[in-house]
């Protein structure tokens, strides 16, 4: 009898052990979840109902779906998607389209969503968003939402909006840099995160950037965080710019090397006046302004906020 009871111990204590493993591997883990459980199926607004999907696309039918936009989902890490639509049943020609992007990361997402963003409108769902009469659009961990009406129907594209956002259980806060912008002079909603070619130049690599309008004059210039895998990293896309100015533009006679901190100033042919100078593994920059006092204390102000 010691030695079964000893057996059924044993198996209970496996038993046991596989259940907790599984719990921790499921455990605050958004990519257990299928995509396709996003979709809302039920409590939707009423009078509606779901007609076409769930509709998964992968990266190599995105094209189908998506034809001239694919290529920029895909620069930004897409991993796949689905696609749904709703139909009003009183009136079949109203109906609702509904995709879902997993984007890998909330990174991703913010930057497609940023890029898809045209002006700031936020509809209050997701971790940010924007909302008209026919289009809301937001993102929320590493999901980034499109939802059209055929009719124009704000309160309803928030309801779906919302019951979406409701449904997706990846927690991840927006992107940390988005908080490094001096929020004096910023342009609402104009902070975009570029996957490669930042400013359009290939040795920034990626990062973020938003606009500002100047204190005096009104005009509206950018700054930019160019982000890098290290410090030497950071140091090589300093030199190329440099480089890249002394041959196309202007550069100070002198380069500004103060408290340890590597930087210069000059003009691009194209994009005006520039400031830009590294933080560890980042490269801040302000750009195309006319007052340079101005831009250079919200760069100090910017160098300031980057951990």
């Amino acid at each position: 009898m010691g030695f079964i009871s000893f057996q059924m111990n044993l198996k209970r204590l496996i038993t046991l052990s596989v259940l907790m493993l599984m719990g921790a591997c499921w455990d605050g883990s958004s990519a257990a979840t299928p995509l396709e459980s996003t979709v809302p199926r039920k409590g939707l607004p009423d009078g509606w109902a779901i007609i076409h999907g769930p509709q998964p696309y992968n990266k190599k039918t995105l094209f189908e779906h998506v034809n001239g936009q694919a290529e920029l989902f895909l620069k930004y890490g897409f991993e796949k998607s689905v696609f749904a639509i709703y139909q009003n049943k009183k009136d079949s020609q109203n109906q609702i389209e509904m995709d879902i992007y997993d984007m890998g990361n909330v990174v991703q997402a913010f930057g497609v969503f940023s890029r898809f963003r045209n002006e700031d409108r936020p509809g209050g769902f997701g971790l940010d968003s924007f909302l008209d009469d026919h289009s809301a659009l937001f993102y929320k961990g590493r999901y980034f939402i499109m939802v059209y009406a055929t009719a124009s129907n704000p309160d309803l594209l928030r309801q779906f909006s919302s019951l979406i956002s409701s449904m997706i259980t990846d927690s991840s806060p927006p992107p940390k840099e988005i908080n490094y912008f001096p929020k004096d002079g910023l342009k609402p909603g104009s902070v975009q995160y570029f996957s490669e070619g930042l400013l359009g130049h290939q040795f920034l690599k990626r990062g973020f950037q938003g606009a500002y309008t100047e204190k005096a004059e009104g005009k509206e210039y950018k700054l930019f965080l160019a982000i890098f895998k290290d410090s030497q990293d950071a140091a090589g896309g300093l030199k190329a710019y440099q480089d890249d100015l002394s041959k196309k533009g202007k550069i100070s006679p002198v380069n500004l090397v103060e408290s340890g901190v590597r930087a210069f100033k000059g003009e691009d042919p194209y994009q005006g006046k520039v400031i830009i100078l590294q933080k560890g593994f980042y490269l801040l920059g302000a750009i195309g302004f006319e007052k340079e006092e101005d831009a250079a204390n919200r760069l100090a102000e910017f160098a300031r906020n980057v951990k």
